[in-house]
């Protein structure tokens, strides 16, 4: 979706500046057009001859491009752009964003800016982390700018990854989504993601192997979209990037119950991906069991069916998909699960499919209808989302 979009790329004082080639050729790769804006300090980093060679246009550094008098226009690059993408983008250059100081010809830039701002923060975790820092790039959120940071796990601070700039890739991917058609605009689609944890006693659970990574794959993807998402979301070490997902972090399937019933009444689309546990122990121990005996004894009851209680609230207008992972007779117990829970289509998972499902990174999935059969080779979940996704544009 970049092909033709004129982008200007600003460049700051950091030791991440080198990896603005790889931003270029990307972007440049994807069809867009690039001018580069590059602060002095950026300058020691990074040359501004090997940028203009990936360029093919002269860099801007300086308001006056000769002694002669002639200056480079930073009112007209803002009207120029397509987009504007700072990275990476050091403390102080977000510092002088947030309260104007325009003593360099990318600040200037970036004030008569009349497209959309992406920021891709560089800086030690310290910096990051400091209350001044986080004061600015909530301020720059606020005031409408795209602040693309690491997807990355988490630490106890939540900080792990933090400060260092994200991949050149993702960088130009957020870009590229951004120019997306939006086609699900206006729609509010609720997903499920992720296992449950169903509590034996404060210290043990009985849970399955789900990372989470399909679930959030779809929201990415429809919030991409257009969409505004609601993920509910069981106990996984993921994080959700786009700023329309709403997400809900929930621990046993009562609870993802809950917030499933509250949320669907104002839903379009309901997508149930969780892993949600079938069973969960009848009493729930008040202090962890000690290994006294030889055997022990969990007597399990039923959860909520989540799936058949929302198919029997769905309404004219609203769409639910459902999820199968089977180890046997894969297409018989989907069609009866499609047809038991009121589903408009389901998509199907198998365990004899080495490689995907739980804790992969790729899948392989059929989908079932009331009308037909659809296989998909296997591949990425992000772009098994988008074959998802595809689908639930032709139903809606």
């Amino acid at each position: 979706m970049l092909k033709g979009k004129k982008i200007v790329l600003g460049i700051t004082g950091s030791i991440a500046a080198y990896k603005a080639c790889i931003i270029i050729r990307e972007l440049v790769k994807r069809g867009a057009e690039v001018q580069v804006v590059i602060t002095p300090a950026g300058k020691e980093f990074i040359t501004p001859i090997t940028l203009s060679a990936l360029t093919q246009k002269p860099v801007i550094s300086e308001f006056f491009s000769q002694r002669d008098g002639t200056w480079h226009s930073h009112v007209a690059l803002g009207l120029w752009a397509d987009a504007m993408l700072i990275a990476p983008c050091t403390a102080s250059t977000l510092g002088k964003m947030v309260h104007g100081i325009a003593d360099n010809m990318l600040i200037t830039t970036y004030l008569s800016m009349k497209a959309p701002v992406f920021v891709a923060p560089a800086m030690d975790l310290d910096m990051y982390a400091h209350p001044s820092t986080q004061e600015n790039l909530s301020t720059l959120t606020k005031r409408g700018n795209h602040i693309i940071e690491p997807q990355s796990g988490f630490l106890a601070s939540g900080l792990e990854g933090k400060g260092r700039m994200e991949e050149p890739e993702r960088i130009v991917d957020t870009l590229d989504a951004f120019f997306e058609p939006q086609s699900l605009a206006g729609k509010n689609i609720m997903i499920t993601a992720g296992p449950t944890y169903e509590k034996i006693d404060p210290v043990r659970f009985i849970g399955n192997y789900s990372s989470g990574k399909m679930g959030f794959a779809l929201a990415e993807e429809c919030a991409r979209r257009g969409a505004m998402v609601t993920l509910i979301a069981g106990p996984v070490a993921l994080k959700t990037v786009h700023p329309h997902i709403y997400r809900i972090d929930v621990d046993s399937c009562e609870e993802m119950y809950q917030a499933a019933v509250t949320y669907f009444p104002e839903t379009d689309v309901a997508i149930l991906c969780a892993a949600v546990a079938d069973f969960k122990p009848a009493q729930i121990a008040p202090q962890k069991i000690k290994r006294e005996k030889d055997e022990l004894t969990i007597r399990l009851q039923p959860t909520h069916d989540i799936a058949a209680a929302l198919g029997e609230m769905k309404k004219g207008g609203q769409h639910l998909v459902g999820f199968a992972l089977e180890t046997n007779d894969e297409q018989q117990n989907a069609l009866s699960k499609l047809k038991r829970k009121n589903l408009d289509f389901i998509v199907l998972n198998s365990l004899r499919n080495e490689g995907t499902c739980f804790q992969s990174d790729e899948n392989q999935i059929t989908i079932l209808s009331k009308t037909g059969r659809k296989g998909f080779e296997k591949k990425d979940k992000g772009l098994v989302a988008k074959d998802i996704i595809n689908e639930v544009e032709q139903m809606i």
